[in-house]
């Protein structure tokens, strides 16, 4: 029987030492509900009283006290640059006008593979690099409803 995983602990309340760790690509760490399995093989229920988007070095309080840490795993990602800022931001307006998840940085944006967008994003003059990289997005103003979708 699975133990349940029933409190989100932020990085800020994340001192306590975690005795296993989940390893999961960005939408996996989007969760309320859902049955996983951690690196050592223990079986956990996540059954949490809302939605949560938890980030690298979170962690998940199981119902014995026990800590489990949250780490990004890496995925299949285009990292995105511009000839300058104001290209950058250009481009991310772009991804944004198009909901997409995205991971913004100073001099770069991180998103997904999608051979549309990559063309979409070449026509824009991006330079438009495969990378492998654990994945961050941006939370917005829906950031309860996570990163993958929204109200409207």
């Amino acid at each position: 029987m699975a133990l349940r995983a029933i409190k989100h602990i932020s990085h800020f309340d994340a001192a306590v030492a975690a005795f296993d760790r989940l390893v999961l690509d960005a939408q996996d760490r989007h969760m309320r509900r859902k049955l996983m399995t951690t690196e050592k093989g223990l079986e956990i229920l996540v059954d949490l009283p809302r939605p949560v988007f938890c980030t690298e070095g979170e962690q998940l309080e199981l119902e014995d006290g026990r800590r489990v840490a949250v780490a990004a795993a890496e995925e299949d990602l285009y990292e995105v640059r511009g000839a300058g800022p104001a290209q950058v931001v250009s481009l991310a307006w772009q991804l944004g006008n198009r909901h997409l998840p995205a991971q913004l940085e100073w001099d770069r944006i991180l998103i997904k593979r999608d051979p549309v967008i990559k063309d979409m994003l070449l026509k824009l003059k991006a330079t438009v690099t495969d990378i492998r990289s654990p994945f961050n997005p941006a939370q917005g103003a829906y950031a309860a409803h996570g990163p993958f979708g929204h109200d409207h």
